[in-house]
């Protein structure tokens, strides 16, 4: 099994909850899903069918990016 490890880097808080800069870690495995394990008071986790929906929902029109921490494979 194959994963790649992420962060989101988030540059503005639009919610006004969770914060600025990496605010959740996540991997995403060998099959296109994603895992987000979410950093702050509740460590809410979260899955995903690929890394353009994390990137829809919570990318905030460019104001929270994937920062990749592993190589693509």
């Amino acid at each position: 099994c194959v994963v790649r490890r992420f962060y989101l880097n988030r540059a503005e808080d639009v919610s006004g909850i969770s914060g600025l800069g990496r605010v959740c870690e996540g991997v995403e495995w060998d099959n296109g899903k994603v895992s987000l394990c979410w950093f702050g008071t509740y460590h809410v986790l979260e899955s995903a069918d690929n890394i353009h929906t994390i990137e829809h929902i919570h990318g905030h029109q460019g104001r929270t990016v994937v920062e990749w921490i592993d190589d693509e494979v």
